[in-house]
């Protein structure tokens, strides 16, 4: 979709009297999203799962995006404190059962969030896993929430270009060799033949945290 198409979607919601939000792990390519909400509605709130695992350069990107876009960014976190996030055998989940730390750190703190709400502006693209590419650019999701996918039809030349139009800053990592950037635990440096999401819990099967295959209806 084009900015004028994501700006009347988003209008005809609110003319409906929807709750809206999003959500942003405030990477390099979230930020064309949070770049044209910018330009519809700032209020919309923006919500940034804290995991409490993240890079320093994240949570400084965070800031320094939020100030510039004016963003309503509001921090999510695990109502489990990290101390309860432990196996039998001591070790934090994110070693043993990574799937269950993202639940704890991911999937759980969204539940009332989704249940207060009518739309999650979500930005996933098709390009970026099998997984999004099934995914319809309006799909229901748990709570009656309906998730809205604006960005589904783009690419990463499309939001490499509209960066570079609008002068958008990069993470920070970027430079360093990272890519895909989500807990410093689980997240290593791109290789040159992986695709976008595989540097991402490297060695482990594993893709995706549950925000995109859990909390969607198929």
């Amino acid at each position: 979709m084009n900015f004028e198409g994501i700006k009347q979607q988003i209008e005809n919601y609110q003319k409906d009297g929807k709750r809206i939000f999003t959500t942003s792990s405030f990477q390099s390519h979230s930020i064309v999203l949070l770049h044209i909400l910018s330009r519809i509605d700032r209020s919309i709130p923006v919500y940034f799962l804290n995991t409490g695992y993240l890079f320093p350069e994240t949570i400084q990107y965070r800031d320094q995006i939020s100030a510039q876009l004016g963003l309503n960014t509001i921090d999510l976190h695990s109502l489990t404190p990290k101390s309860m996030q432990k196996g039998h055998d001591g070790k934090l989940f994110f070693t043993s059962d990574p799937d269950h730390c993202c639940y704890l750190n991911k999937i759980q703190p969204m539940e009332n969030i989704m249940a207060a709400n009518d739309i999650w502006i979500n930005g996933v693209r098709a390009d970026q896993s099998a997984a999004r590419k099934a995914m319809k650019v309006e799909q229901n999701a748990p709570h009656g929430v309906v998730r809205f996918h604006p960005m589904l039809d783009w690419n990463s030349k499309m939001i490499y270009d509209y960066r570079k139009k609008y002068d958008l800053p990069d993470h920070p990592l970027d430079s360093q060799g990272y890519f895909s950037i989500g807990c410093e635990p689980c997240t290593r440096k791109m290789d040159l033949e992986m695709q976008e999401r595989e540097a991402r819990w490297y060695g482990m099967n594993k893709t995706e945290c549950g925000l995109h295959t859990d909390l969607i209806k198929k």
